[in-house]
This record gives C-alpha cells, structure tokens and sequence, in this order.
C-alpha cells in the first residue's frame, strides 16, 4: 500500500538539542517534519530546558510533536534522520551532545521491535523531557505516576 492510500496515524516525536541555537533548531526541525511527505505536524509542546542525562556538554532544549501521518514507522524514522542529518547531526559515539536529536516516541498503538526501531521508545517513561511535554499535548498518554517518577529530574518551561 502506498503511503498515499494508508490512513493516517497518530505518532509523537521527541526533538532535542545542545549545540548551536538549539531553540531555533528545534523550530526548524518542526517546520521540516511538517515539509515531510506523508507527515503533518498537529501540534508540537513548549520547548523546555533540561540538563543532560547520561551525557554532557550544554543544558538541552526538548520539546515533543503529535504529527499525523500516512508513512509506516520504518520510513517516518528515515524521515526523522533525514532531518538530523540536514540539521548537522554527527554520531560520534552514544549520547554525545548533538545539534538535533528526533526521537519516535508512540507510533499509534503499534509495537515495533527492530534492529533499528523500538517503539515505544524504551525509555521515555525515565525521562521528564518526555513526559512533560508529551503530557502537554496528549495528556491522555502520560500517567500521573509516570511524572511523579521523574519528578527529581530538573525541567525548565521557557517562556
């Protein structure tokens, strides 16, 4: 089926970044997962400031986006890269600071379990970057408990 005949689905993305104007990155990236073919941006959170986790460099800015779209999760992650790589994304080695980092949270209610994709994310629940701005656009998707967990992890709404 082509990505024009499948329905639409619901996923969640979580953008990140450290390095450069990280806040105008993550706009940018925005508009650019709006551009995507086979994508339309719904609605995207606040962008938050977060200290890293299991990482260094400069405080993050996190924000998470609800889309829409006719891709299956394969092709929507390969659309996300896509993004990182025109942004100036470089993997040096795991959790290394990072001009934009897109994450595919939810994708519907499908459960993917790849060398490449897990889905869902395996470790959103352990992050307030994630959970405080998805509970912002789908509150419906973030238990109450899920937020007191990481309630210790400093998170800052900017303006």
């Amino acid at each position: 089926m082509s990505p024009a005949q499948r329905p639409e689905v619901t996923a969640y993305v979580a953008l990140g970044a450290n390095l450069g104007d990280a806040a105008q990155t993550l706009r940018a990236a925005l508009q650019a997962l709006d551009a995507a073919p086979g994508v339309r941006l719904r609605q995207a959170s606040s962008l938050y400031r977060t200290a890293p986790i299991e990482s260094s460099g400069p405080d993050y800015i996190n924000a998470v986006a609800e889309v829409g779209t006719t891709l299956n999760a394969p092709d929507l992650l390969s659309a996300m890269q896509a993004i990182e790589n025109a942004a100036g994304r470089e993997r040096p080695y795991r959790n290394a600071p990072r001009t934009l980092d897109l994450d595919l949270l939810l994708y519907g209610s499908a459960r993917v379990a790849s060398p490449t994709l897990t889905v869902p994310h395996p470790r959103m629940n352990e992050r307030a970057f994630v959970l405080v701005p998805l509970a912002e656009v789908a509150p419906h998707l973030v238990d109450e408990s899920a937020l007191t967990c990481v309630s210790d992890q400093a998170i800052e709404r900017m303006a």
